[in-house]
């Protein structure tokens, strides 16, 4: 089965960290990457998701799925900035060199490749921490710590259920897709791209169906156990801020103090290397 969003359990040093750090560090990081064009910075944060994958011990087969499906989104969405905006990138950077001998409205120019150069990067800086955030935090340990600092526990245990609830969702789509293939339905690669839509589509119908009957099932579970009735709850999961910490929140902070102050020397989001 495809993995997709789903806790992977291993021992780590990310893995240690406590669900709300994890979630502090993911926003600082991503305002750090999604606020600057500089090439340097976003670079050097490329990398440092690429290490923090290994330190997290999270193989590239277990988010090949997604990997994969953001490499196709990221191509067909270059590809449409350039058909629609060939010269975004000489509008930003002000200058125009065209490459191999081509000019013209779709002449391929150093700035526009420049941008879309930028483009990637953010989406390489970004896109392995949301991964690595999802990969490495468990559900329960998540809710408790987001109580911690203050979330109602209502709140938080609804966000744990949520993340515990796609890779049940998947699970039941696998097994239900695994119960159609044995009564004939034809899903593998030898039926046309339509066919396999086709036969997705109509377990929607029991998957829906099955899904509203495991909602109702917790929560009359939840009723029952009076849930709710206090102000405040323990959690069985509940871990305590530790130096590791404090020390990820304050990198990831400086980072995004980093990412400020390069907006202010470059003069503005983009970094020039034209002038």
């Amino acid at each position: 089965m495809t993995n997709l969003f789903n806790y992977i359990d291993r021992p780590s040093r990310i893995h240690n960290l406590t669900g709300a750090t994890k979630l502090i560090c993911l926003l600082l990081w991503s305002f750090a990457a999604m606020g600057t064009y500089d090439t340097r910075f976003l670079a050097l944060l490329s990398i440092g998701g690429v290490v923090l994958f290994y330190i997290g011990h999270i193989h590239l087969k277990d988010v090949s799925f997604m990997l994969g499906f953001t490499m196709v989104f990221l191509v067909l969405n270059t590809i449409l900035v350039y058909l629609f905006s060939p010269h975004h990138g000489t509008e930003i950077y002000g200058t125009t060199t065209y490459l191999f001998g081509m000019s013209g409205h779709f002449g391929l120019t150093a700035e526009q490749l420049f941008y879309h150069l930028n483009y990637w990067l953010k989406y390489t800086a970004t896109i392995p921490i949301i991964l690595l955030f999802i990969c490495t935090t468990n559900p329960s340990e998540f809710a408790a710590s987001l109580n911690r600092i203050g979330v109602s526990y209502s709140i938080s245990y609804s966000v744990s259920l949520a993340l515990r609830y796609i890779p049940d969702i998947q699970r039941q789509y696998d097994e239900i897709s695994k119960a159609s293939q044995a009564r004939g339905v034809e899903m593998s690669k030898k039926a046309s791209i339509i066919k396999r839509l086709q036969s997705a589509s109509a377990i929607l119908i029991p998957l829906v169906l099955t899904s509203i009957d495991r909602i109702e099932g917790i929560t009359n579970a939840m009723e029952l156990r009076g849930f709710g009735k206090n102000k405040k709850r323990t959690w069985y999961m509940g871990k305590k801020f530790k130096a590791a910490d404090y020390v990820s929140m304050i990198v990831c902070a400086g980072l995004l103090v980093i990412s400020i102050m390069l907006n202010i020397h470059n003069g503005g989001r983009f970094y020039n290397p034209f002038k």
